[in-house]
């Protein structure tokens, strides 16, 4: 897979979980984001993005143009909000009822039938992911996901 790197633009959109890529116009002026890199990949497209804190947000996107997964790494954790889209609320009420002690702290997951969120990391290493197994196209993982 070749990497096309596109440089540093101001990227006008950024799609939820689930939304539509072309959809979204007010995420990526929300997340101050700006495009790193895009990469086609066999069977869908990853669109790679910089906070201005340093975080890198990657967006898995199917060919109709549906974002199936998320994932980040960098000093600061992603405004999960903003990346969950729709799929935030499942995520609060799903957490809400994790169990939160020391071992869960560092690493956190979420298992829903629609929904796996993944996240982990210390201060200023943060990573994670989060995708809905529903949406994945034909011949992607959840391992392709990272």
């Amino acid at each position: 897979m070749g990497l096309a790197l596109l440089g540093p633009a101001s990227l006008p959109a950024l799609a939820a979980l689930g939304g539509d890529v072309d959809s979204v116009q007010a995420d990526g002026t929300h997340l101050k984001a700006e495009l790193r890199a895009a990469t086609p990949g066999a069977g869908y497209s990853v669109q790679q993005l910089e906070l201005p804190s340093g975080t890198v947000v990657s967006e898995y996107v199917a060919p109709s143009g549906t974002v199936f997964g998320v994932s980040w790494h960098g000093p600061t954790m992603p405004n999960l909000h903003q990346l969950l889209g729709t799929y935030f609320q499942q995520y609060v009420a799903a957490s809400s009822l994790a169990r939160h002690n020391g071992a869960t702290r560092r690493h956190f997951q979420i298992r829903q039938p629609d929904l796996i969120v993944q996240s982990g990391g210390r201060m200023r290493s943060y990573y994670g992911r989060a995708y809905v197994p529903s949406l994945l196209p034909a011949n992607v993982t959840a391992d392709d996901i990272q």
